[in-house]
């Protein structure tokens, strides 16, 4: 195809009677400025792809879709992963470079700034916190964010049904790790078996689950006030959309916190959401910047809840955008349903990134470009681009150069952020956290009341067995004593019984002798000591004595 008929083909196939965002113009060898490359509105819920390698402008082209949605009246949501995007809330600043380029490329630029929220998930950033209710989750929506299997998430749905029955709300983490700890207490035991026989094992995988989630930074994000994803659906009273941006400075670190509020808002807003079928533009359109990290060992329950929002939510006029180095970074049932694809530089250094090209480039429409050797030669700020026309059929592959922003590249200063923060509406209704009455005091109360009562009967038990140990000891005393009183007036018995024996026998004695003693006191001998005994005496008294 000759460089006029690929011209006139890009002219023709980009030319919508409906209302478009403009991404850049064709690029062949100079801006072809008659060739605009443009969007309807209509196909951004349709969803849609933005790939490249690091550093080839992937940022900017999210920053000029947003920019186009926002003027033409569509809410944007984006997670802002490396902070640029929040320059979004600041004017460009002009350059003669700048100005030429634009003035080559056609575009009718002017620094502007946009209509700009902040969030940070539980409050960890700067922006205006976001959090959810344990509750709103459930326990469907929660089981996939944990990975379990079917009987986990049976009994998570158990639970969740006590706590219902029992007026226990779940607000934060901390309530439900506390009901899940109270049904394996003594207390809680029969409790649990009451309500179907939830195995301790199986409380014990999703308790530890939870704290798994919790280390990654869901304890602050689950919490009251809770979030109102109407919130992103607003419009400034210039008419422009608000683009609200998430903060997520340590996303690599924490991939789950952020599955775990996607999967949430999503759910959330297809609930919320009516059916409006094809509309003339979107309601919302989501960016997510680094899908690479939120796809990189998702769960497969979480593959298949975003399968099926991307198939769905459509009908409720949201689009969703990826954003990520190599289509293969998205899951291939993901990839099917995105319309509009914006592939920026591949580089095919190694035998995995020449077979990653060859597989994007077959995904490709036929085309006039040796697609194999132009991904490879694209500069920064250029892209191959097919997307979906009004008609819902692709339109032609362009080698395009994308439009510059007209808010700032790069970050807002932070003073600025904060000021901005601060002056929100939102941060009066969502910035100070509230911690209701709910299951974690409700139940920290009744162990607490339940331990009080086993330590009075614990001690009240400790009493009576002293009292017990001191009536066995003054029973044994009263024993010994007994004893030996006893033993003492047996004794005595003895010695008296011996006494009177003695003197039977003596008695006995004198019977069975009786001329013994009158033997004696008649002898010559007896009566002669008697004699000499008396004189002696009258000798000591008187000093005197027979004569000789």
């Amino acid at each position: 195809m000759s460089n006029e008929a690929l011209i006139d083909t890009v002219i023709a196939g980009y030319s919508f009677d409906a209302p478009a965002a403009t991404l850049g113009v064709l690029l062949d060898g100079d801006p072809v400025v008659d060739a605009k490359i443009r969007i309807p509105l209509a196909m951004f819920n349709r969803h849609g792809l933005v790939a490249g390698a690091t550093g080839t402008g992937k940022t900017v082209t999210l920053q000029v879709l947003a920019e186009a949605l926002s003027s033409a009246g569509v809410p944007v949501f984006a997670a802002d992963i490396k902070g640029d995007l929040s320059g979004m809330a600041s004017p460009g600043r002009e350059s003669e470079k700048l100005l030429a380029r634009v003035a080559r490329q056609g575009q009718d630029w002017s620094a502007k700034a946009f209509p700009c929220e902040f969030y940070a998930l539980g409050g960890q950033g700067v922006g205006v916190p976001v959090r959810a209710s344990v509750s709103s989750f459930g326990p469907i929506l929660l089981s996939k964010v944990l990975g379990l299997n079917k009987v986990q998430e049976s009994s998570l749905g158990l639970v969740f049904h006590y706590a219902d029955k029992a007026g226990l709300a779940l607000l934060d983490l901390k309530d439900l790790i506390e009901l899940l700890k109270y049904l394996i207490s003594d207390e809680g035991k029969q409790e649990l078996k009451g309500i179907g026989g939830i195995s301790s094992a199986t409380v014990g995988v999703i308790l530890r689950s939870l704290v798994t989630l919790s280390d990654q930074g869901a304890d602050v994000f689950f919490g009251e006030p809770e979030f109102d994803p109407d919130d992103l659906l607003r419009v400034a009273p210039d008419g422009r959309g608000v683009v609200s941006l998430l903060e997520l400075p340590q996303l690599a670190t924490r991939p789950a916190l952020f599955s775990t509020f996607l999967m949430w808002l999503l759910a959330d807003l297809f609930t919320s959401l009516p059916e409006v079928g094809d509309v003339d533009k979107p309601k919302l359109v989501f960016f997510f910047d680094e899908a690479h990290l939120l796809f990189r060992g998702a769960s497969d329950a979480f593959l298949d809840a975003i399968t099926q929002t991307v198939r769905l939510i459509r009908s409720k006029g949201v689009g969703i955008f990826f954003v990520t180095q190599t289509p293969k970074d998205v899951p291939d049932d993901v990839l099917a349903q995105l319309g509009s694809r914006v592939q920026h530089q591949l580089r095919a250094h190694t035998p995995n990134d020449a077979k990653a090209l060859r597989a994007t480039v077959s995904t490709y429409p036929t085309s006039g470009y040796d697609l194999q050797e132009v991904l490879q030669q694209l500069g920064i700020g250029e892209a191959i681009v097919t997307v979906m026309s009004e008609k819902g059929a692709p339109t032609p592959v362009a080698w395009t150069r994308i439009w510059a922003p007209e808010s700032q590249m790069g970050p807002t200063p932070e003073d600025q952020l904060r000021a901005g923060v601060a002056m929100s509406t939102l941060t009066a209704k969502y910035g100070t956290p509230l911690d209701r009455h709910s299951a974690y005091e409700i139940l920290t109360r009744k162990l607490a009341d339940g331990a009080a009562v086993a330590e009075a009967e614990r001690l009240d038990a400790e009493r009576r067995a002293q009292i017990e140990q001191l009536e066995k000891e003054l029973a044994a005393a009263d024993k010994e004593r007994a004893r030996r009183e006893k033993e003492a007036l047996a004794e005595q018995a003895r010695r008296e019984r011996e006494a009177r024996a003695e003197e039977a026998a003596r008695r006995r004695y004198e019977r069975e002798n009786p001329g013994l003693v009158e033997q004696v006191t008649k002898s010559a001998v007896f009566k002669d000591l008697v004699r000499t005994a008396g004189r002696e005496i009258i000798r000591g008294v008187f000093g005197t004595g027979r004569r000789r």
